[in-house]
């Protein structure tokens, strides 16, 4: 499939981009008008329930076709666009959210506390690993938050975790859920609705449908508060916050190399932070980044002990909103223009849909689980 095809397949797709389909959807009406490009919900529900060393890859074809769809200027901008406008589920909730100041969404809990939107990743037996159980609730959460009138900035945090090592203790959050990947429970639109989505919100807000989200955007300052260790996914979306706090005995790893895989957008962003090469070494050498270190401080803001990070987020909260947070929009996109242009991220992601598809399925990815994660041995 070519770009001119992919574009042309999405222009009927969208009645010639007046309407917006998540890139899940997009892929799922692509299938039914040309059954020959991609598969069926039929095929990808029977191949579901199989390990992932027993997936027969049907859905690397998803990969192609988003790539070729978000190399195309024009319809790439607009799928950026739909996936960045907030769910409909979220505006459902809003009303319940603002009528009990906070929500629990299951794999995420949004609440505000004073001028702040607090919103808290929760999967506590999985050290607060992302997976298919808190995909939607963390992005809708993140949309609540944003669309919070009320509230004038946001927080991110992981919740207290139940596994013996860790019970009882904030973290977070370890990244993809090995376990689930090894085991076949995550989808390949996994990566690419939580890139181009939730983690593509913090860092761009919410788009509004009639406007470009380069033009104009619901957006809020984010803080981090980074307790445990930010691994993986959970670290890439480190690299989206504004301010960031982090207990002086945290750390940040990528172990995509590892795991097999590409660590979402992390490989665009985090060279901004700290350089080419050690960007290279986070991610294709498994370097351990520790927050109190001189190349942790270049991506956290403030390092806490780690009793203090709740004094240290209402101190934050209020220091960052006590003059006003009139310009924070503003700021924001005025940095993005120069750091990461929409269409950047567009290019980015066409590269990223092909390659993850490629090494969602490959068989290096089961070997390096059962070799550096004892997957074979873990249990759901």
């Amino acid at each position: 499939m070519q770009p001119e095809q992919a574009r042309t397949i999405y222009d009927q797709l969208t009645a010639g981009r007046t309407q917006f389909l998540r890139a899940d959807e997009l892929c799922r009406r692509a299938a039914a008008a040309f059954p020959s490009l991609l598969p069926s919900d039929a095929a990808l529900a029977a191949e579901a329930p199989r390990m992932q060393r027993e997936k027969l890859g049907l859905e690397k074809a998803q990969g192609l076709f988003l790539s070729q769809v978000l190399a195309d200027p024009a319809a790439g901008a607009h799928l950026c666009h739909a996936m960045l406008l907030p769910l409909p589920a979220a505006r459902t909730r809003l009303a319940e959210y603002e009528s009990r100041g906070e929500l629990d969404l299951g794999g995420a809990h949004v609440q505000r506390v004073g001028k702040a939107a607090i919103v808290t990743m929760r999967n506590p037996r999985f050290l607060n690993a992302e997976d298919e159980s808190t995909l939607e609730p963390l992005e809708m959460a993140i949309d609540i938050a944003l669309l919070d009138a009320k509230a004038e900035i946001c927080v991110l945090r992981g919740g207290e975790v139940s596994h013996p090592r860790y019970a009882g203790r904030r973290l977070f959050g370890a990244g993809i859920n090995l376990t689930h990947l090894y085991q076949g429970k995550i989808r390949y639109l996994w990566y690419m609705v939580r890139d181009l989505g939730l983690v593509n919100k913090l860092y761009r807000g919410l788009a509004r449908a009639e406007v470009s989200p380069e033009v104009d955007s619901i957006e809020k300052l984010w803080i981090g508060a980074i307790e445990g260790f930010a691994i993986g996914g959970h670290c890439q979306a480190v690299l989206t916050l504004d301010y960031v706090l982090a207990a002086r005995d945290a750390y940040m790893t990528l172990p995509a190399r590892k795991e097999g895989i590409i660590p979402g957008a992390a490989n665009l962003r985090l060279p901004r932070f700290v350089g080419a090469r050690m960007a290279r070494q986070a991610v294709l050498a498994e370097r351990r980044i520790d927050c109190a270190s001189p190349e942790g401080r270049l991506i956290c803001d403030e390092i806490v002990a780690p009793e203090e990070m709740d004094a240290a987020v209402t101190r934050t909260i209020e220091r960052l909103t006590g003059s006003g947070v009139v310009s924070a929009a503003g700021n924001r996109r005025a940095f993005r223009i120069s750091e990461e242009p929409l269409d950047s991220f567009r290019r980015y992601m066409s590269v990223y849909a092909r390659e993850q598809a490629d090494c969602h399925f490959s068989p290096a990815l089961i070997a390096n689980l059962e070799r550096n994660w004892n997957a074979a041995t873990r249990r759901a």
